[in-house]
């Protein structure tokens, strides 16, 4: 049944818009009244990382709350003692190598899903949506026997395969809807000017999709940074775990070495972090686009 929409009502001159009156209230809200919940946020969010920092930077045994006298011999232990320069090395190994692979299969498939319609297309997306709600613990079995008998165990390769597989559905899904966003009579002039389909994707298509392509690399790369279960089920070699795996080593079942793993632990989040501090801005771009349907 189709009905017609009525007409909003028209304003008086006496009556003021509904945005200023909006603008006008927020105006009077006292600031004590916005500052004080975003300061108590704040401090929820800090003393986490600020107790870190003070358990690696701090002397073995300080009961100080202040780091100081001020000492790096928890980095030092941590990165030459327990072998978290191999891990580190690993771990960028493994991000990096995901996110090429996750990002050129996830263009490929994401295109022909955004500009091709072909029988069971729906059932298809929503097969990579329900497989969202899948966990990795239950790929763990039959990855590990394929891997076994690809000769694959306790290599970087099967860490890498199964990461990309793992990220695959999401990011198929954020392409296409990335590319649902780009016009496309841009494809179809380039098609006039005598391009083909894949020069003009490359030249016409391809430069508009960095923020998307930067949202679904980072994601990738940060899932493959963080995580833990893949990485401790295919390798046993200690010279080819990953930082997740190697913090793990740092607790045991009698002690754990708080500065230590304090320190590890800000190994592994620093990169994040500087990663994140430079693409922040194409990585909301990123996921905004992608999620709407053009």
């Amino acid at each position: 049944m189709i009905t017609e929409i009525a007409p909003a009502p028209e304003r008086t001159a006496a009556e003021p818009a509904r945005p200023g009156r909006r603008r006008r209230a927020w105006d009077e809200v006292p600031r004590w009244q916005i500052y004080l919940p975003l300061t108590v946020y704040l401090l929820f969010t800090l003393i986490p990382f600020y107790w870190i920092l003070l358990f690696a930077l701090r002397p073995a045994g300080s009961t100080s709350l202040v780091p100081w006298p001020m000492t790096f011999e928890h980095f030092e232990k941590v990165w030459t003692e327990r072998s978290f320069g191999t891990y580190f090395a690993n771990s960028v190994y493994v991000g990096l190598a995901t996110l090429v692979l996750t990002t050129v299969v996830a263009l490929a498939g994401g295109y022909a899903l955004a500009r091709f319609d072909f029988r069971l297309k729906r059932g298809f997306m929503l097969a990579l949506l329900c497989s969202q709600f899948v966990p990795g613990a239950l790929l763990l079995v039959p990855l590990f026997q394929i891997f076994a008998e690809l000769r694959m165990i306790n290599s970087l390769g099967s860490v890498i395969i199964a990461e990309t597989v793992f990220q695959l559905p999401l990011s198929m899904i954020l392409i296409s809807g990335f590319i649902r966003n780009v016009p496309y009579s841009l494809e179809e002039a380039a098609w006039v000017d005598g391009c083909n389909r894949l020069t003009a994707f490359r030249i016409v298509v391809l430069p508009l999709l960095r923020p998307g392509l930067i949202a679904v690399g980072s994601f990738a790369f940060v899932h493959a940074w963080n995580h833990f279960l893949f990485a401790l089920m295919f390798l046993s070699d200690q010279g080819k775990q990953t930082i997740p795996v190697g913090l793990n080593t740092l607790m045991s079942a009698d002690s754990v070495d708080l500065g230590a793993l304090a320190a590890g632990g800000i190994i592994a989040a620093v990169p994040v972090v500087i990663v994140f501090a430079f693409i922040q801005k194409w990585l909301i771009t990123g996921f905004s686009a992608g999620a709407v349907k053009g």
